[in-house]
């Protein structure tokens, strides 16, 4: 048969490349300490906000609800992977410790340039 061809002369059909747009970015994950943000250009000229480290985030108490900006002390635990946890590596439903009590990263702070969560009831 012809090259390029199946058995039953059907065509088989061009493998085509990766796109740029199609292609993931850059894994950014944020780390405690002193605050530090980025601004990205993404598709179409729109500006993202990244953050690459925070010792701040806004904490919501459900009981009163009501939001407060509090220091983070350390990072318990992370669900994703025990290892980020170590490294103090801020990601979303990280377990943190905050002068308030303990509380879950609800946002993903490495896309959005800020930290919320929620206070956890102990």
């Amino acid at each position: 048969m012809a090259y390029g061809r199946k058995i039953t002369g059907g065509k088989y059909k061009k493998f085509s490349k990766k796109k740029k747009y199609s292609l993931p970015g850059i894994p950014r994950k944020a780390k405690l300490g002193k605050t530090k943000t980025k601004t990205l250009r993404g598709m179409g000229g729109n500006i993202k906000t990244i953050l690459l480290s925070s010792d701040f985030a806004n904490v919501l108490d459900k009981k009163t609800k009501k939001t407060k900006k509090v220091k983070i002390k350390n990072v318990l635990e992370t669900p994703a992977n025990k290892f980020l946890a170590r490294q103090n590596i801020l990601i979303k439903s990280a377990i943190i410790e905050t002068e308030l009590g303990k509380a879950k990263i609800t946002n993903r702070p490495g896309q959005e340039g800020h930290i919320n969560a929620v206070l956890l009831n102990e």
